[in-house]
């Protein structure tokens, strides 16, 4: 982990945003702290490229309204994530969990939904509950890869796609791959896959800076899915690498 282990700030993310010619990106949180909301709202506010914040409340507080009351008089805060992945079972069912989704879509947020395979069926079931709330899968519920896992897996992508408030993240991929021996060819049919489960008009594009930078550089990350959407059309690739994140986080 020592290539991530140090500060990433905007300043050293601009450049490298410039030179793959992508103009503004959302920040996610990575931290479960209102003070890193708060870091990023901040750094939001100073940079334009910036175009959003998901960040983190405690969803489970019964005071959760309000908190959301606060943090959405700013209209860079787009949306909210949790770090489920590293929940116990049966966490997103929850009553406490449930009332704080069910709190969002008053406020028109999203919520970014960041689970292992093994959660898949538990975030169906969470989706389910909330046909109203719009929803994003991130880093395609991190498959492992390396491993050339698939078959239980895609049974429950298959099945989350068919939810119209459900998008998809193209993130992730390279860190759930052998970081040092992977090839764009160990993506393909996870990628296929994933296509076929949502369709054009809910994949986004996401490159998981900085801690894809453990397997591949931004550049490398963007490669993986340039190359794979390359048949498609320009404006079906205009959606992926921009147009559905501007429709979804409402920038």
């Amino acid at each position: 982990m020592t290539k991530i282990r140090k500060d990433f700030l905007p300043e050293d993310l601009i450049g490298v945003l410039a030179n793959n010619k992508i103009d503004g990106c959302i920040a996610i949180q990575a931290d479960q702290s209102t003070q890193e909301t708060k870091f990023l709202l901040d750094h939001a506010a100073k940079n334009s490229f910036i175009k959003g914040v998901v960040g983190w409340v405690d969803l489970c507080d019964g005071n959760v309204k309000h908190t959301l009351e606060y943090y959405t008089k700013n209209p860079l805060f787009k949306g909210v994530r949790h770090i489920v992945q590293a929940e116990p079972k049966g966490f997103m069912l929850k009553e406490n969990f449930q009332n704080g989704i069910s709190k969002l879509k008053d406020f028109n947020l999203t919520y970014d939904i960041l689970i292992y395979p093994k959660q898949l069926k538990e975030a169906i079931e969470l989706v389910k509950k909330n046909p109203d709330q719009d929803f994003v899968l991130d880093h395609i519920a991190k498959p492992l890869i390396k491993n050339k896992e698939i078959a239980d897996w895609s049974k429950g992508i298959l099945e989350i796609g068919g939810f119209k408030n459900v998008y998809c993240k193209l993130s992730g991929l390279v860190t759930e791959a052998d970081w040092k021996n992977w090839s764009k060819s160990d993506f393909k049919d996870y990628l296929e896959l994933v296509l076929n489960a949502f369709g054009i008009d809910r994949l986004m594009f996401g490159s998981d800076w900085p801690v894809c930078l453990l397997a591949a550089n931004y550049s490398q990350v963007l490669s993986i899915i340039e190359n794979f959407i390359e048949p498609l059309s320009s404006e079906e690739k205009r959606k992926i690498m921009g147009g559905n994140t501007c429709e979804f986080y409402r920038i």
